[in-house]
């Protein structure tokens, strides 16, 4: 997307329409001019709001804790997690002789993304 520039600049969160053309083929979406319009608005604005919430002064707010710091090495023994036990897998020819199509290996699934 366009680059930000000085936090005084008006047009420091403006989104191209080539921006949106390029996210809708990453997204492999076809927008018409109407939907590339209003997608051009939507990143804009959206743009806009994470600009001014970047405005604000967040020293003082203590950061976050993350999922993986609730489940500390003592937890772990109060069963509030499974362990990790190595378990033997299925097997390759039980799983795909219940499927419609495979080559032994591999399930075989029709094509859906046209590219």
């Amino acid at each position: 997307m366009s680059e930000l520039s000085s936090a005084g600049d008006a047009n420091q969160h403006q989104v191209t329409l080539a921006d949106v053309r390029r996210v809708a083929e990453l997204a492999n979406l076809e927008l018409s001019a109407d939907e590339e319009t209003s997608m051009l608005r939507d990143l804009t604005a959206i743009l806009g709001h994470v600009a001014h919430l970047n405005e604000l002064d967040t020293t003082a707010v203590a950061a976050m804790a993350q999922v993986s710091d609730a489940f500390t090495s003592e937890m772990q023994g109060a069963g509030t997690i499974r362990p990790d036990k190595v378990v033997p897998s299925l097997e390759r020819k039980v799983v795909t002789a219940s499927s419609p199509d495979t080559d032994g290996v591999f399930f075989k699934v029709p094509k859906v993304i046209e590219r």
